[in-house]
């Protein structure tokens, strides 16, 4: 029987009791009217924060049921939509899980404007227990509420559901009831029972043995045994207190996908064994897998994690367990091809695609700052493995603005602009000349083949008839006149319905007159100069149309007709270009002109009665060329200037104006920049996006149409410049120089920072000098060659590939004159005092000085200027360098720097003092010998290392021995007395010397020796009885089991006591351990080791350690266990 869906909403509803929650599982048949109880837990709040309802501190939720979480926020108050988030612990975004059985839903109320969030958990498994939290933040403004999800097993079902749920009801041949009512009945009237009121059917199975469940089941109806144990064996027991674990696992674990996750428990029982299982199945040992016990720590070890190992995990120990739930969150989402532009107009359709990094990505796609919903009926989705892409189908104005596709790690934008749907005219009606009883068709196209119309004749509608037929076939309209009449000449003009557009052209009646002539008479040309004739003779014919020109033409005999292009004559009768010939009329076609067709044509007509000449020159007119050269001149941080130059061809027809398309590179879709001609070649794009590269290309267009595209510019990107530098000041000032120094500019914007120009001009001038031929990359820069004397300008621009930004310009002008300044030695705080070095250091000492113009300086040692042999010197504008590569002691003295500027100088001394060890102490001597002490003296080294004696060390050694102990350290008197001399012995002393060095190379010896006289001493013995050691072996530290890694050696150890020494003996299953170098024995102090090299799996077994003397043995044993390495690399 499906288990009924119970939900738990935690909602604004007043608080019930415990007891009246419904059972999760259904309840009895008088109470379950409803297919689907709810079980619902909430409580009243403190509203707080954002919050206008949040979730209740505690939750419980019954294990497979459905569990609704609701909180609503205020947005009244609000600058921006407020943003929630649902973490599980401390940091565990759940939003990464949502599908099946974890689904989040947000709704607005616009007449409230309150945010209602839900989240809702299908299902609830135990893992789903835990601390959450619900967090919503919106600008600068941030709240959160806390709760606790606890999960309880299924509830108790009464009776008499849990017998009707499991009546057989699919059973074939047996459906139905298979009860034992004759039975029951002949139980009852043998004997008849009283029916317990309450008999718990589960309790009876969780109690009785396996091989009772029959009897039970035929005592009380239940005929479907099988799917009982089965729900039995489900049932969840309230969960007791482990006496397992330590440390249990944690409630969940994050891990990343492809990375390694470490789940640890402690147990009470080092060698307890435990299992591992995944959503209910047991996990094996292998690569990804790792198991590992180390002590109490038992550890799983999941390697490479994938979106297979999201899952619930238990530890297994007995029949205690722990659980917990790894959350594999997947890498960001990238957008690898960008959204392109859109301009269309209206009814067209739309498709914004991108492409994300990895296949079943998330995407949102937003309008402005409105979340497009799924089920709105305008948009459509469309997913085809990494792309995605949203569908407007037919657009309107409502939908301009800027659209935008976002992911977890990226995000991209489009523009849509949308305008009015223009009318083209693709093909205009032509003028006609047609005889009587002739056809006269009239036909244009237009570019949208929808669009119906009506023909006027001289301002009056025409109407069909027998004789006028009008047609609409796709975007082509006609106007058929059949059996032509002189009453059908006039201006016909086609109005297309819903536009302000009209087309017109003119049909001819053309009247046959029949003249008695003569019967010889000249040719005659008749030609008539309406229709395609702009001026007389002169025919324009669009590219591509026909033309058809009747020349009538007279004489007697019938003449000869003959038509020339220049002087190639036209014969062909067929084709493109022909002449056609019928009585007292010819015909010159000429199908699809081009533009070779263009030129001076001519009509001859003889006849024995003379000659007729006609000249006829045709222009044909065509779309215009491309333009040329397009190019951007100029960007700035969102627009652009492009410009380009004529087509060479303007197709005949003068160039009405210029139509604009941009891309982004890499793109293949255009969007149009304007719908109007353009006329001028100079264009100005706007709303572009700084940084990002775009293309443009031009048409040209005329009265006939659109030209070809041009080639494509030059990808540009609109960039703007920086801002002017800040904080210019003048650093220093020379004859004829001068240092500025300034900082970045505050906005540097997409297209970096190249460099900066330094310009100058004199005070009251116009023209700035540029001061630096390259791009100065710092931010200082020394300019030379200034007039001395003169009052200077200075200005500084920074340079980026959008050219140059504003000046920083200094506020008044700076004086090119060098300024006197007196000479000052600034001598570091480390010279003030005496500078002492050893003997062997390097020397390297800096001492800075000012003044101006550049100081001369000179050193002096000791009054005298010092040798440049042994002490190098160097002097720049700003110090003065004194470098000794090995000092010695000749070195040391008075070091003076003397800097002199014209008459004024200044001086700055330091005292240098060169240091080594010290020599020996002299004349060390015993000058006298009492009891067990001896008296020393001895005087001064001569040599004290250049600075003063800091101390003396004695030591005295044994005649015999002659072993050197030390006295006393850092002695400053030249005396000492050495105590606790030893009776009997003879001593000698030695002296070191010491200072600041350290202690001086050799000592000093004494030179005579301390002798201690012996004394009436008697030693009295006193007698003790000796201790009986004797005891039988007893080990106190036994053996303890192990499990090692074959290959790695390892070593086992006990303690052992007894008296006399115990022999010791190491068996292996009871075999005795012989001479095996692969075995080292060994027995230190009572401690026994047995260390066994490199074991492999034939080495584990049971050791025994025996011990053994004369009062008796003892004995202690171990198991060890040698298990295979595994390789962490093969799956």
């Amino acid at each position: 029987m499906p288990v009924p869906e119970a939900k738990v909403e935690v909602d604004a509803a007043p608080k019930q009791e415990a007891d009246d929650v419904p059972p999760a599982d259904g309840a009895d048949s008088d109470a379950s009217s409803d297919a689907n109880p709810k079980a619902v837990v909430g409580e009243v709040t403190e509203i707080t924060g954002l919050f206008v309802e949040k979730p209740p501190d505690h939750v419980t939720a019954i294990t497979g049921t459905d569990l609704i979480l609701i909180a609503k926020v205020d947005s009244s108050t609000l600058i921006k939509k407020p943003t929630m988030k649902w973490l599980k612990g401390k940091w565990l975004d759940l939003s990464s899980k949502a599908g099946k059985h974890m689904q989040f839903k947000e709704t607005y109320d616009r007449n409230t404007k309150i945010y209602t969030y839900e989240m809702m958990v299908k299902k609830v498994v135990a893992g789903d227990a835990g601390g959450y939290r619900c967090e919503v933040t919106s600008k600068d403004k941030c709240d959160s509420s806390s709760f606790e999800i606890t999960v309880e097993a299924s509830q108790q079902e009464e009776q008499a559901d849990i017998l009707s749920a499991f009546k057989r009801a699919d059973a074939g041949e047996d459906e139905g009831d298979l009860d034992f009512s004759a039975l029951l009945k002949a139980a009852k009237k043998k004997k008849p029972e009283k029916v317990e009121e309450e008999i718990d059917v589960w309790e009876l199975l969780k109690s009785a043995h396996p091989s009772e469940y029959e009897k039970i089941a035929f005592k009380y109806g239940i005929t479907d045994l099988r799917g009982m144990l089965k729900r039995l064996k489900k049932m969840k027991v309230e969960p007791k207190h482990s006496e397992a674990f330590l440390t249990k696992l944690e409630s969940c674990y994050t891990v990343d996908k492809g990375k390694k996750i470490v789940l640890k428990v402690e147990v009470m029982d080092p060698n307890a064994q435990v299992k591992w299982l995944k959503n209910g199945q047991e996990i094996k040992p292998s690569a990804k897998y790792v198991m590992e016990t180390n002590g109490n720590i038992r550890t799983l070890t999941i390697n490479k994690a994938s979106l297979a190992d999201d899952a619930a995990y238990e530890c297994v120990v007995g029949e205690d367990k722990c659980f917990t739930e790894v959350f594999v969150k997947e890498p960001p989402i990238t957008i690898d091809k960008l959204m392109d532009d859109y301009h269309v107009v209206v009814g067209e359709r739309v498709e914004f695609e991108i492409e994300v990094s990895e296949e079943g990505a998330h995407v949102m796609w937003f309008f402005e700052d409105q979340e497009i919903s799924k089920d709105s009926s305008k948009y459509r989705f469309k997913k085809d493995g990494k792309k995605h892409t949203l569908i407007i189908q037919e657009a309107t104005l409502e939908d301009i603005g800027m659209y935008h596709a976002w992911t977890n790690g990226g995000h991209t934008k489009g523009e849509l602009e949308v305008e009015e749907k223009q009318l083209q005219v693709l093909q205009d009606i032509a003028d006609l000349t047609v005889k009587a009883a002739e056809q006269a068709l009239f036909k244009c196209e237009v570019s949208d083949d929808k669009v119906t119309g009506k023909w006027y004749k001289d301002g009056v509608e025409v109407m069909p008839s027998e004789r006028i037929k009008m047609t609409h076939v796709g975007r082509f309209h006609r106007l058929i006149i059949n059996d032509v009449k002189p009453g059908d000449a006039g201006d016909y003009t086609f109005v297309p319905d819903g536009y302000a557009l009209s087309l017109s052209a003119k049909l001819n009646f053309l009247e046959i007159k029949i003249d008695y002539v003569p019967r010889q008479d000249p040719p005659k040309i008749h030609l008539d100069t309406t229709g395609n004739m702009v001026s007389q003779n002169t025919i324009i014919l669009v590219a591509g149309n026909k033309l058809r020109l009747d020349v009538e033409i007279t004489g007697e005999p019938a003449p000869t007709v003959v038509w020339t292009k220049g002087e190639q004559p036209i014969t062909e009768t067929s084709g493109r270009v022909r002449v056609e010939s019928r009585k007292d009329l010819s015909c010159f076609v000429i199908e699809g002109a081009e533009r070779e067709d263009e030129g001076n044509y001519t009509i001859v007509v003889t006849n024995p009665a003379g000659e007729d000449k006609a000249v006829l020159f045709v222009k044909i007119i065509d779309v215009p060329d491309a333009p040329e050269h397009v190019k951007c001149t100029s960007v700035g941080e969102d627009c652009a200037t492009i410009t380009w130059e004529p087509p060479k061809f303007d197709g005949g027809a003068p160039i009405k104006g210029y139509l604009m398309e941009r891309k982004k590179k890499g793109s293949s879709r255009w969007t149009k920049l304007n719908f109007d001609v353009y006329e001028s070649t100079t264009y100005e794009a706007k709303r572009m996006i700084e940084g990002v590269l775009y293309e443009m290309r031009v048409f040209a267009v005329n009265s006939i149409g659109l030209s070809q595209p041009s080639l494509s510019s030059k990808p540009f990107m609109p960039i703007a410049p920086t801002s002017e530098p800040t904080r210019l000041t003048v650093n220093d000032v020379t004859d004829g120089t001068c240092s500025l120094k300034w900082l970045a500019p505050e906005r540097i914007g997409a297209g970096g920072l190249d460099g900066y120009v330094i310009e100058y001009c004199k005070d009251g001038d116009t023209e700035w000098v540029v001061a630096n031929t390259d791009l100065c990359e710092k931010q200082s820069y020394v300019v030379r060659g200034l007039p001395v004397g003169e009052k200077i300008n200075f200005r500084v621009v920074a340079v980026n590939i959008a050219g140059r930004s504003p000046p920083a310009i200094m506020s008044q002008p700076v004086t090119i004159r060098e300024i006197l300044e007196h000479p000052k030695i600034r001598l570091p705080r480390h010279l003030r005092t005496k500078y002492i070095r050893k003997v062997g250091e390097k020397i390297n000492l800096t001492i800075p000085f000012q003044g101006k113009p550049r100081p001369v300086a000179e050193w002096l040692k000791d009054g005298k200027p010092i040798d440049p042999k042994t002490i190098n010197v160097r002097t720049s504008n700003v110090d003065s360098i004194l470098f000794i590569r090995s000092a010695e002691r000749e070195h040391s003295g008075t070091y003076e720097l003397v800097l002199k500027i014209e008459n004024l100088e200044d001086r700055a001394s330091f005292q240098l003092r060169v240091v080594e060890k010290p020599g020996p102490p002299l004349n060390l001597r015993v000058t006298d010998v009492w009891g067990f002490n001896a008296a020393l003296e001895w005087d001064p080294p001569t040599d004290d290392g250049n600075c003063e004696i800091t101390g003396y060390t004695i030591q005295k050694a044994d005649m015999k021995t002659k072993e050197w102990f030390t006295l006393y350290e850092h002695n400053r008197r030249t005396h000492c007395t050495a105590s606790d001399l030893i009776m009997g012995n003879e001593y000698m002393f030695r002296v070191y010397s010491e200072n600041l060095c350290g202690l001086s190379e050799d000592p000093r010896h004494s030179k005579n020796t301390a002798t201690i006289a012996k004394t009436g001493l008697q030693l009295k013995q006193t007698s003790f009885q000796e201790k009986d050691m004797s005891c039988v072996p007893k080990f106190t530290q036994p053996l303890v089991d192990r499990t090692v890694v074959a290959g790695y050696s390892m070593a086992i150890s006990c303690a052992v006591r007894g008296f006399p020494k115990p022999k010791i003996v190491w068996m292996k299953n009871k075999m005795i351990i012989g001479d095996d170098p692969k075995y080292l024995m060994q027995n230190n102090q009572g401690v026994v080791t047995l260390n066994i090299r490199k074991p492999s799996t034939f080495d584990g077994g049971k050791y025994t350690c025996v011990a053994t003397n004369e009062l008796g043995k003892d004995e202690v044993e171990c198991k060890l266990d040698i298990r295979a390495p595994v390789d962490p690399n093969k799956e």
